[in-house]
């Protein structure tokens, strides 16, 4: 009897050691920003975002860049931007943990700007007749969203949770987000919900164990909120911490320009 709870021990212990290992790796090679302070970090857009003069029709981004400090060594922020035919300012949506509400939904004219000195990158981009259809049904959502006073980084709900649950409920919105977007995978109700990227499944308990099986996402395990997993449609290993690791996932929504 001893013996197996020892092995059970050790094989727990070897688990919570694969999982971390990713992301002490991160913080051991410095590879998130977190020197100095957060408010003189670099907030540069980064070009992802067209200009009105290139692009007057509706537009639809969702974007990710490493979370601030010891957080980026484990995941990702996501955020959500919209602009209507015609305007010049952005809508931008996502949740932050030091405001309050959580949250947040304002006016910008640079929705793709760096994170806290870490780079955005693009996840989705949804243009023309496309985005302007999707932009009412994305603040309806972003109004409905069920937890707009809380956030936890772990397991969540947080700010990747936030963008998952929008992207489920707003039709023909697709993104495939980060095995790095960590709470992506917490689900409010029930244990069984769609993937992100449109044709799949994710199976969560808590946010705690789950299991994605996508088209686009391939196979993700989730344990502790901590995912690995493998794509064979664009070949890709994906560890917990250090993220994608092989091609490069398709930006969804780019054949609707």
């Amino acid at each position: 009897m001893l013996r197996r709870i020892l092995r059970a021990i050790s094989g727990l212990a070897l688990m919570l050691a694969l999982l971390l290992a990713g992301p002490l790796w991160m913080l051991a090679t410095e590879r998130v920003e977190g020197r100095g302070h957060w408010s003189s970090a670099d907030r540069t857009p980064v070009g992802l975002a067209p200009p009105p003069a290139e692009a007057s029709q509706a537009v639809v981004q969702l974007y990710a860049a490493r979370a601030w400090g010891w957080r980026g060594a484990f995941g990702v922020h996501t955020w959500i931007a919209t602009r209507d035919a015609g305007a010049d300012a952005w809508r931008m949506h996502q949740l932050l943990s030091w405001r309050r509400p959580v949250l947040q939904s304002r006016t910008t004219p640079t929705p793709d700007r760096a994170w806290y000195g870490n780079p955005t990158t693009l996840l989705a981009d949804y243009r023309g007749e496309v985005a302007a259809a999707m932009i009412p049904e994305i603040e309806a959502a972003v109004a409905a969203y069920p937890a707009p006073s809380t956030y936890r980084a772990w397991p969540g709900p947080n700010s990747n949770t936030f963008t998952a649950w929008v992207v489920r409920e707003v039709v023909g919105l697709e993104a495939t987000l980060p095995v790095t977007a960590v709470g992506k995978d917490y689900l409010f109700d029930g244990v069984l919900a769609t993937a992100p990227g449109g044709r799949g499944v994710t199976i969560s308990l808590g946010g705690l164990l789950g299991l994605t099986l996508g088209r686009d996402e391939g196979l993700e395990l989730s344990l502790l909120a901590l995912a690995l997993g493998i794509d064979v449609g664009r070949p890709a290993l994906k560890l917990p911490g250090i993220g994608r690791l092989g091609m490069a996932p398709a930006i969804k929504g780019e054949g609707s320009r």
